[in-house]
């Protein structure tokens, strides 16, 4: 198969691209992981870390506990950290390595914990509990599995000092995008896109304006730390990109063709 001539997007054709796939977009996961089986067929290498925010949420009200967020991240004392560890590294993430074997694309699911690849401390400010701030990612095993042909699937369960930590997903795809280098990251969301104050999607933003917008409660909420994640990697990150995954192939539109439904966050000088 010959690979399509790199999208007018900017966005280098091979490398990798992190994919981090939302909670509330995995009732969509058929066609996302259609998506990653044809980009990776064009030459791209992908890697996908997935939420399930939605999921863990479900089953902590079977439990009879109501889930409480703080600036978009999960507040966790020890019996959700449990949930969370079961809901992530496991069903989720095992429904998505199923899903993918079984459309002939071979996968692995793994999560931070495994091999220590990512690790983090107790986060303090705010402190919300056993959730994790990444201190480092050691990329070698997503670059064994995706070199070797395989999606790595990666669920947000990190390694502390102590066992393992709740750690945001949009926070863990950008810092294994910067660690890879890879050539893009994307965050397929069930929005639009980053909105102005009117309530346009942005097609493009940078860290001045993001700023603004946030100190002005335009961005709030989970959108918080997908801005934060796309702008921190920009120094190694091509691009990055969080796009509404309400749109048919929305990836491979992207990747493939350019035409991208969401905002891009390029790097302030071009990649070599």
């Amino acid at each position: 198969m010959t690979p399509p001539a790199p999208p007018p997007s900017g966005m280098p054709l091979s490398g990798s691209v992190v994919i981090k796939l939302g909670g509330a977009a995995l009732p969509h996961r058929q066609t996302v992981l259609e998506d990653l089986r044809r980009v990776q067929g064009a030459g791209f290498r992908p890697i996908l870390v997935h939420g399930g925010g939605p999921v863990i949420s479900e089953w902590l009200q079977r439990l009879g506990k109501e889930p409480v967020f703080v600036n978009g991240l999960r507040q966790t004392d020890a019996e959700t950290l449990e949930v969370a560890v079961m809901v992530l590294a496991g069903k989720v993430n095992k429904d998505l390595v199923a899903v993918l074997q079984g459309g002939g694309t071979p996968a692995v699911g793994l999560s931070g914990v495994d091999g220590g690849f990512i690790r983090a401390r107790r986060q303090t400010s705010p402190d919300i509990g056993l959730v994790g701030e990444v201190e480092g990612i050691d990329p070698r095993p997503v670059e064994v599995l995706a070199g070797a042909g395989y999606v790595p699937v990666v669920a947000p369960i990190a390694l502390g000092p102590e066992g393992a930590l709740n750690v945001n997903a949009d926070t863990v795809a950008g810092d294994i995008a910067r660690a890879l280098g890879a050539a893009g990251l994307i965050f397929l969301t069930d929005v639009a896109g980053v909105k102005d104050r009117a309530g346009n999607v942005l097609p493009a933003l940078d860290r001045a304006h993001a700023d603004a917008l946030q100190r002005e409660g335009v961005i709030s909420g989970g959108m918080i730390p997908k801005v934060e994640a796309c702008l921190r990697c920009l120094d190694r990150v091509a691009q990055a990109t969080i796009l509404d995954g309400g749109q048919p192939h929305a990836i491979v539109e992207h990747l493939l063709h350019g035409r991208t439904a969401g905002t891009v966050f390029k790097a302030p000088v071009p990649f070599s």
